[in-house]
């Protein structure tokens, strides 16, 4: 890997470990729905002119349907699902829960589209579901009154993970050889546009602050917009497997902008969970082999 493709790396793995910290500064004034329905907007201004200049709008008319159904799965319901759990979880927690997403997607992989299974993948998962099952024991006391309790929230952490999992392997399906600009911009304006009727039914009543306003748009343009171009254009130059290591990153820059400009603490347990699910993770997808063995 170069170092101008290193950079590629780090730099999307601080913008979307801060996603977890803008969404927590920006959800609780504009509530989950609008909030997430301004950040896939937002994204898809930024991205539609790049398409446009590639000529690669064709795409978009031709490919609509499963392009639509990414837009649900891998942005609307998702950003929805962390943005109400943003009200309650620390934004270090939420990051390492997403984590969870490729062992989802190895999962669903293995039970929709019959990938081969093994013992270490399945070893994997197990793994991988203990250290959810201890940050969730852990974050039994999170809920603050008048917010759902932390199980609820982890619980729908848990469901958009799931969701990213699914998302991947319907698009390895069906959006197989489609331009990858052209997805992810189709899926920010079909996310937009699912979300547009309940963000207006749900849009706050009293005007947000500047710092929320502030939050959203870094949430939008830099932490999805920009980031999508960055994780594309890795995937072009090193490939799916060496840019999808970002995950293990996430975790890491999403608790240590959380714990600079929020206070918030990394305790043991945290770190503890992270590392069995970020193990679990790698054991489920292939991304990491058992000593003197080959992942299946």
């Amino acid at each position: 890997m170069s170092r101008r493709d290193l950079a590629d790396l780090l730099l999307l793995a601080a913008l979307w470990g801060a996603s977890f910290l803008f969404m927590r500064v920006a959800a609780p004034q504009f509530g989950a729905l609008p909030m997430s329905a301004l950040r896939v907007a937002g994204a898809a201004l930024l991205l539609l002119p790049l398409l446009a200049l590639r000529g690669d709008l064709v795409d978009l008319g031709r490919h609509w349907r499963p392009i639509a159904c990414v837009g649900i799965t891998n942005s609307a319901l998702p950003f929805v699902g962390f943005g109400l759990a943003a009200l309650t979880l620390p934004a270090g927690l939420s990051a390492i829960l997403n984590a969870t997403s490729p062992m989802f997607g190895a999962l669903i992989a293995m039970l929709w589209l019959r990938e081969p299974g093994s013992a270490i993948r399945s070893a994997g998962l197990a793994i991988g579901f203990i250290g959810v099952v201890a940050l969730a024991g852990g974050s039994a006391r999170l809920g603050t009154p008048g917010s759902q309790g932390a199980g609820q929230a982890i619980a729908l952490c848990l469901a958009a993970s799931a969701l990213y999992g699914f998302s991947a392997c319907f698009a390895r399906r069906f959006l197989q050889g489609v331009d990858s600009l052209a997805v992810a911009t189709g899926s920010q304006i079909s996310a937009a546009l699912a979300l547009a009727i309940p963000a207006w039914w749900a849009w706050p009543k009293s005007t947000p602050a500047a710092s929320a306003w502030w939050a959203l748009l870094a949430l939008a343009l830099l932490c999805t917009g920009l980031a999508y171009v960055l994780y594309f254009r890795l995937i072009a130059r090193i490939g799916p497997a060496r840019a999808i290591t970002v995950t293990y990153l996430v975790p890491a820059f999403a608790m240590g902008w959380a714990a600079t400009f929020l206070g918030e603490a990394i305790t043991p347990a945290m770190l503890g969970s992270a590392a069995l699910i970020l193990l679990g993770t790698g054991l489920a997808t292939g991304m990491l082999q058992w000593p003197g063995r080959r992942a299946g």
